[in-house]
């Protein structure tokens, strides 16, 4: 018998679980990224109106390949939204960011 020398790998089902409490989620109207040579930090922040203070919602820290993934993600996901419900029309942001200050 002759064995492949780059057999096909299996393809394996991944099977995520989610908890009730994270299921429910947290609403985010606000986005702000940083990042350095080996990470991407997103913080997800729910700014309310006439308020001067808002919190972090989440928090999620990434490699630099997988932030690339993730924004490719989305765009096929907002255009795949745009072409069944229409363009999403863009806001005038609320806030100029170098009046954000983290604490």
């Amino acid at each position: 018998m002759i064995k492949d020398k780059n057999p096909e790998p299996q393809s394996m089902q991944l099977q995520v679980e989610i908890d009730d409490a994270t299921a429910q989620g947290a609403y985010a109207n606000l986005a702000l990224v940083a990042h350095s040579a080996t990470e991407f930090v997103m913080d997800f922040v729910f700014l309310q109106p006439q308020q001067p203070k808002a919190k972090v919602r989440a928090r999620v820290i990434s490699s630099p390949g997988h932030t690339k993934r993730f924004l490719k993600a989305l765009m096929e996901n907002v255009s795949r939204y745009e072409q069944v419900f229409g363009e999403i029309k863009e806001i005038a942001p609320g806030l100029d960011e170098k009046n954000i200050k983290m604490h």
